[in-house]
Formats: C-alpha cells, sequence, structure tokens
C-alpha cells in the first residue's frame, strides 16, 4: 500500500515533533541539581588574593565571599547592612573579603579606597570600611575633593597622621587600590556591589535571604 503524500509529510512532522520534545527532556534532566543556579563560573577557583582585606575568618576557608565595592556607590550602601549582618552571623563560618572597584565617574571613590587602604596600614581598615559607609550620604556624589574630611576621619579613629599622609601619597598604595580594579575588571566585575561566593559571581544586589540561602547550600557541600 503506497502512502500518499500529505500522509508521509505528517508522519514526518510527528517524528520531528517526537524528537525535539525528547531533547529537550534529557537536557533539562543533564540540567537538574539541588544547587541554586550562582550564575557563571570565573576562570580562578578563588577571588581571594593574599592582601585581600578580610572582614570574618573560617579555618577550613571552605566557603569564600569576596565583595567587590565602591564607597561612592549608593548600592553598596543599601547592600552594607545586609553584608555586616552576614559577618555578625557567619563570622567564623565563611571567610569574607572586600575588594576595592571604586568607579571612575565618582569623584571621591578612589581617593576613599587609598583612604581606607591607609588606614589599614595602621590596623584600622575595619573602623574606615565602616566610616565611609556611616557617612557616605554627607560626601558622596560631591564634585569637589573630601580630603580634608576624610583626614578628619583618620584622626578621629586615632591614626599617625604623619603616616597615614605618607601613605595616601604614596604610588604604591594607590597601585594597591588599582590592582583590585583591574582584576575585578578580568573577572567580569562590571559594577558595584558585584558578590562572588566561591569564585562564582552572584546575581546583582541578592536579598539576605537568597544570599544566606545561598552560603548554606555552599556550608553544607
Amino acid at each position: 500500500m503506497k502512502l500518499t503524500t500529505n500522509l508521509k509529510l505528517s508522519i514526518g512532522l510527528v517524528v520531528m515533533f517526537a524528537v525535539v520534545i525528547a531533547t529537550v527532556v534529557l537536557s533539562n534532566r543533564g540540567e537538574s541539581s539541588s544547587a541554586p543556579v550562582t550564575g557563571p563560573a570565573t576562570a580562578d577557583a578563588s577571588v581571594l588574593r593574599t592582601n585581600t582585606h578580610l572582614l570574618s575568618t573560617a579555618t577550613d576557608n571552605k566557603v569564600e565571599l569576596v565583595e567587590f565595592l565602591d564607597f561612592e556607590c549608593e548600592s553598596c550602601l543599601a547592600m552594607y547592612p545586609i553584608m555586616e549582618r552576614i559577618r555578625a552571623e557567619y563570622a567564623d563560618r565563611i571567610t569574607f573579603g572586600v575588594r576595592y572597584f571604586p568607579i571612575p565617574s565618582h569623584t571621591n571613590s578612589k581617593l576613599a579606597a587609598r583612604v581606607v587602604e591607609s588606614a589599614a596600614r595602621q590596623d584600622k581598615f575595619v573602623e574606615m570600611y565602616q566610616r565611609m559607609y556611616e557617612t557616605q550620604q554627607q560626601w558622596g556624589e560631591s564634585g569637589q575633593s573630601q580630603e580634608p574630611l576624610f583626614r578628619s576621619f583618620a584622626q578621629d579613629l586615632g591614626l599617625d597622621m604623619g603616616r597615614f599622609d605618607s601613605d595616601l601619597g604614596n604610588p604604591a598604595l594607590a597601585e594597591r587600590v588599582d590592582q583590585d580594579f583591574n582584576e575585578g575588571i578580568e573577572l567580569g566585575v562590571q559594577g558595584t556591589p558585584t558578590l562572588f561566593l566561591n569564585g562564582t559571581q552572584l546575581p546583582a544586589m541578592p536579598t539576605y535571604e537568597e544570599l544566606t540561602s545561598r552560603i548554606e547550600w555552599a556550608l553544607a557541600q
């Protein structure tokens, strides 16, 4: 019995449709996982460097959270309370480090990073890091240099001002800030804040619940 042309065409379409459906099902099975989707993996398993400033440290370094930030960035300020809460709640369970990523269009962002780095040279990184966010609404988005105000922060923290001024003007210190920025570019950082969990870039501006969910999953692995 010969098949008509229309019947042959119909059978062909049914077979093609079945192949497409099977392919989709198998593909979805291959991609399924109990792990949350965290975005594209970076080329480096660790985004931490030996000179990265750590806000918390876990002895096993099983979970590493890194934030690229800009002290003049309003989104970073919005994220700051969440990150402080994460730091307090996971103090000895995760290694949490921060890296500089001053946005060029922000007048005082690079200066602020250099000020924080200068304070770090006198073991006052955390204090100056917090001061920058606590006062951002006072100096952020200014078109004028805020160096006099930043120097007053250093005085308030009891820093050796001679050493502070020397460090602030040291080209090597500026290169330290640039290193973070340039490596951030290489890692695909396009804005701030940008978070990496165990070397994988997270979606922008995760909520506290989203971030803790990812951290808990990583700890459980």
